[in-house]
């Protein structure tokens, strides 16, 4: 495990609720004053400062960079694996919110993989739950 587990801070039920995603999605119409046209497909970017957003984290130089290594190659891992399950951008950015956890230490890798499979398997739900918010 990586870093000091923050065990108040637990996982609710192998679930991304849908509200993460959509702070993320919040971003999209401030795109162009940083001169990018963001879309949902951008999202997964985001998932590490949402982590520390959502777990009260500092968001530090440091922090960043260990959750978004985790996150990215985590991503690049499973987009190796599969060419098309990060195809939905709820589920790529849920894969780099999880990961995220992990390069924190805030959970285990084997907590990180149950929910990674649990995403996985539950895609389509997944894609439901967001669009419905």
């Amino acid at each position: 495990m990586i870093g000091k587990r923050h065990t108040d801070k637990k996982m609710d039920n192998k679930r991304i609720k849908p509200d993460r995603y959509c702070d993320a999605a919040e971003a999209i119409p401030f795109g162009p004053m940083v001169d990018h046209d963001m879309t949902e497909s951008d999202l997964f970017h985001l998932g590490p400062s949402v982590c520390l957003k959502f777990r009260g984290l500092k968001q530090s130089a440091a922090n960043l960079k260990r959750a978004t290594d985790a996150a990215l190659s985590s991503y690049v891992a499973t987009s190796e694996l599969d060419d098309h399950l990060l195809d939905r951008p709820q589920v790529a950015f849920a894969f780099c919110y999880i990961a995220s956890h992990f390069g924190l230490g805030l959970i285990d890798e084997a907590t990180a993989s149950e929910v990674l499979d649990h995403i996985a398997e539950h895609a389509d739900a997944l894609a439901k739950r967001t669009d419905e918010k």
